[in-house]
C-alpha cells in the first residue's frame, strides 16, 4: 500500500509522531541540456541577465524551492532545513555545441522524516530557473534525469548504484 493512502484509499498525511528524530541527508540531481546558442553564452561561466546572474539566481531559487517544498507538494511535512546546498557544474560541450549542466541539491535536517522531496524540489526549481532565464535565447532547453541519488538517516538508506553525476 502507498504510504500516503489511508485504509479506505483516501489521501492522508503519514503520521511521523512515533518516529525518532534523526540526522537526515538527501542528495538529488537534475540535468539541463543547453542548446548551442545558450551554451556558447555560458561557456565562460555565469552571465548577467535582466533577472540577475544565471547560475547564482538558479542556486538561490533552488534553495528557496527546497525551503518551500511542503507548500508545493501535498502531504509533505514541513521540515526545518539545517542546510541546503546547490551546486552547478557544466560538462564539456557535445559535438553539436550543446552543453549539459548538472545541478545537485543536498538537503539536511534533524527530523522525524526524510528530506528527499526537499532535495528533489531544490534541484528541480534550480533547473526550471535556468530554463526561465535562458528561454529568451532558446526554448530548446531540456530538463532531464531528475532523480534522487542518495538518502541517509531514519530506518532506511538509499544510494543509487552506478549513477553518473
Amino acid at each position: 500500500m502507498l504510504s500516503h493512502l489511508d485504509a479506505q484509499g483516501q489521501p492522508a498525511m503519514v503520521n511521523v509522531g512515533p518516529k525518532a528524530v534523526t540526522h537526515r541527508v538527501a542528495r538529488a540531481v537534475a540535468v539541463v541540456v543547453l542548446p548551442p546558442a545558450l551554451a556558447a553564452l555560458l561557456r565562460e561561466g555565469d552571465i548577467a541577465t535582466k533577472k540577475g546572474p544565471v547560475f547564482q539566481t538558479a542556486i538561490l531559487a533552488g534553495i528557496m524551492g527546497a525551503k518551500r517544498t511542503s507548500d508545493l507538494i501535498p502531504l509533505c511535512h514541513p521540515l526545518p532545513l539545517d542546510d541546503c546546498k546547490i551546486t552547478i557544474e557544466q560538462r564539456p560541450s557535445a559535438a553539436d555545441g550543446s552543453t549539459e549542466v548538472v545541478i545537485t541539491c543536498t538537503a539536511e535536517t534533524h527530523a522525524k522524516t526524510g528530506v528527499e522531496m526537499e532535495a528533489l524540489t531544490g534541484a528541480t526549481v534550480a533547473a526550471l530557473t535556468l530554463y526561465d532565464m535562458g528561454k529568451a535565447v532558446s526554448h530548446d532547453i531540456v530538463i532531464k534525469d531528475v532523480r534522487l541519488l542518495e538518502k541517509t538517516g531514519g530506518k532506511s538508506h538509499f544510494v543509487t548504484a552506478g549513477v553518473r553525476t
